[in-house]
């Protein structure tokens, strides 16, 4: 039987033991990630959609808005969004690359990781440039790659505290 050049703990596993539970429980989250990021790139997450209920969540937690208030907030809030959403996203890409590579460096995998979640906010922006109520902007997948960054890097950091053995080859 060929071998991967998959290491675990010192042990290398043969690619029968990387059967479909493996490949689900690797990629699930990144596909479920993705569908999410679908679902909110559709007309009804654009921010005329958004703006009531999240106008009426803030008012009911902080009290009154003035309108013109409300648009900052209501940006931040939206852009706060894609910021901490695509840092969820980034992080199953990064666990989803972490098993199948768990002998390579952090810096591939994380690179790995951002690549994927550029690929999907750029084809998030570029889906929203064919609805009429949506603005594709290209500081959102900007935004969204930063958010990525962060999350998997502070991610990358938690590991090395938690587990300091086991993230040697680092960056």
């Amino acid at each position: 039987a060929t071998m991967v050049h998959a290491v675990t703990n010192l042990t290398i596993m043969p690619s029968s033991a990387r059967g479909l539970k493996f490949w689900t429980s690797a990629w699930l989250p990144v596909v479920v990630a993705i569908a999410l990021v679908a679902i909110e790139s559709t007309p009804y997450f654009g921010a005329d959609q958004t703006s009531g209920p999240l106008r009426h969540i803030w008012e009911w937690l902080f009290g009154p808005v003035t309108d013109r208030h409300w648009h900052i907030i209501h940006v931040l809030i939206r852009k706060c969004g894609h910021f901490s959403g695509f840092g969820l996203v980034g992080l199953t890409w990064l666990r989803a690359w972490r098993m199948i590579l768990p002998a390579a460096p952090f810096l591939r995998i994380e690179l790995l990781a951002l690549a994927g979640c550029a690929l999907i906010a750029s084809a998030d922006e570029y889906h929203q440039s064919f609805l009429p109520n949506r603005t594709p902007s290209p500081r959102d997948v900007l935004l969204d790659c930063i958010g990525a960054l962060v999350v998997t890097y502070a991610a990358h950091w938690v590991l090395r505290l938690k587990a300091p053995g086991r993230l040697t080859k680092a960056i």
